[in-house]
């Protein structure tokens, strides 16, 4: 049974993994998890021992594939099956456990820069693609030859865009093909001028074009699930796109398409309720939900410092996996923020399980910073390092002083106006979180310590070294309505 707060030793041995996908026949294994190439990657780095991450629905074929590779490289390999968050984040931290000198992560990937300089190779997988199928289902959607569309995938299906474009191109003029951001090694320097990089892909604009510009045709899905809040991929395109262009979605295996732009609406819609909950609450929960992205702990500093200003308590809360049963030990809590990769922070939620709503941070931002967004911002962004300062989607904190602070604002959940935020700058000796007290003791004056030290539970305490050691006797046995040692009623 699961803990409230953890996971039991036991768990990790009864859990079930996910649905199993079928397993790939031996003959087609070189080509479907392009061992050649993977071997080649192994050899040039010289790697004595390599991890391979897999998802839950390929790990029927990790023992196949690790042997394998085994064989034609003479590596130690390590099978890294359960991340500590998502499958889709390249599970660093599992590999410096196993000590690999390299990576080699399969299936679906949010192509996140790791957190720490460690080689990384990407299999994305191959899925078959219809292409007579898909050409028609593009003409019948894009009948101007002349409109600006660019052709988008899921990462299973990136290797036939370009074989796509091809068979379009005599026909329409203007046509973009994206292709998967993948990260750079670190250190490594890139002559030619870098493409844009936006919601995990590479679009090859023309000097003085912008991706608001273009219509969107996404290849991937299922006619089965056509449900895109399924599909964390294509709910980061649909927030994030222009609203004004056409975005249609078509099956590679038959070629159904549709229109999302109603869907689309409804993300957005859904999103701009967040903000308000976020602007409504008092107290703050930020969830660790990644250990192995970069500059996640600069994220975390900078969402600390967005609820401080907007005059909002905050805790910072690592449980690993948010669920349900884990997130109502906190009542005080008004909203969540999951601090995640782009996939991670848009996974689809039990619907109705979560007795608070559980944000991504760019609802905080927009509820919390007044000069939120920038001009010509897409309506939204999907990883919080387009909110740290580097980045052109970066906005700072207006002075205290600033009359942004003071614009009146009436929440339009609960009708009620809502008070103008007071903060002090960080560098006012009166904010500090250490306050001497008179037996030279220090104590943390924080609001949010002063709320949790009114709790009558504050957590675990182990008291090391305060408690005497006592040998073990046994408990009481039975059930809570009938334990043995009690007399029958």
């Amino acid at each position: 049974m699961e803990s409230t707060f953890s996971s039991p030793a036991e768990a990790a041995l009864q859990r079930e993994a996910g649905a199993a996908g079928p397993l790939t026949p031996l003959a087609d294994l070189d080509r479907v998890y392009e061992l050649e190439r993977i071997g080649g990657f192994v050899r040039d780095l010289g790697c004595q021992r390599v991890a391979l991450q897999f998802p839950d629905q390929l790990l029927g074929d990790a023992g196949a594939v690790a042997a394998r590779l085994e064989e034609t490289t003479g590596s130690k390999m390590f099978i890294i099956g359960d991340t500590a968050y998502g499958s889709c984040c390249v599970d660093v931290l599992g590999a410096e456990q196993a000590g690999a000198q390299a990576l080699v992560h399969f299936g679906p990937a949010c192509l996140s820069p790791p957190a720490r300089s460690l080689p990384v190779a990407f299999v994305l997988g191959q899925r078959s693609v219809a292409l007579e199928v898909c050409v028609k289902a593009f003409e019948a959607q894009n009948p101007d030859p002349t409109a600006p569309v660019v052709l988008l995938s899921e990462p299973a299906c990136a290797h036939a865009l370009e074989t796509l474009a091809t068979l379009l191109r005599p026909r329409y003029l203007d046509l973009l093909v994206s292709s998967p951001a993948f990260p750079l090694p670190v250190g490594s320097l890139n002559p030619d001028p870098e493409p844009l990089e936006r919601f995990g892909r590479r679009f090859p604009l023309a000097p003085g074009r912008r991706l608001e510009e273009y219509g969107a045709f996404y290849l991937g899905g299922s006619e089965a699930i056509p449900d895109p809040d399924l599909n964390p991929d294509l709910s980061r395109l649909l927030l994030g796109w222009a609203p004004g262009r056409p975005f249609f979605s078509c099956c590679p295996d038959t070629g159904w398409t549709q229109d999302e732009g109603a869907r689309a609406r409804r993300l957005r819609a859904r999103r701009r309720y967040l903000v308000e909950r976020a602007r409504d609450a008092r107290v703050v929960g930020l969830l660790a939900g990644t250990l192995g992205v970069a500059r996640y702990c600069e994220a975390l500093a900078h969402l600390r410092n967005l609820t401080q200003a907007a005059g909002k308590r905050s805790y910072v809360l690592a449980l690993g996996r948010p669920t349900p049963a884990k997130l109502a030990n906190f009542p005080e809590v008004d909203v969540f923020v999951l601090l995640a990769c782009p996939l991670g922070a848009l996974a689809p939620q039990p619907s109705g399980s979560f007795f608070r709503p559980v944000l991504s941070p760019c609802e905080l931002e927009a509820a919390c910073n007044p000069a939120w967004p920038p001009p010509g911002l897409a309506p939204h962004l999907t990883h919080y390092a387009d909110l740290l300062p580097g980045s052109p989607f970066h906005v700072p904190l207006p002075p205290p002083d600033s009359e942004l602070w003071d614009t009146p604002d009436v929440s339009l959940i609960t009708g009620e106006l809502r008070p103008p935020p007071a903060w002090k700058p960080s560098n006012d000796p009166g904010c500090s979180a250490l306050t001497p007290r008179p037996q030279l003791e220090l104590a943390e004056s924080s609001p949010a310590a002063s709320f949790l030290s009114s709790r009558s539970w504050q957590g675990l305490q182990p008291r090391l070294g305060q408690t005497p050691v006592t040998g073990a006797v046994s408990g009481r046995r039975g059930i809570a309505i009938a334990y043995e040692d009690e007399g029958s009623s």
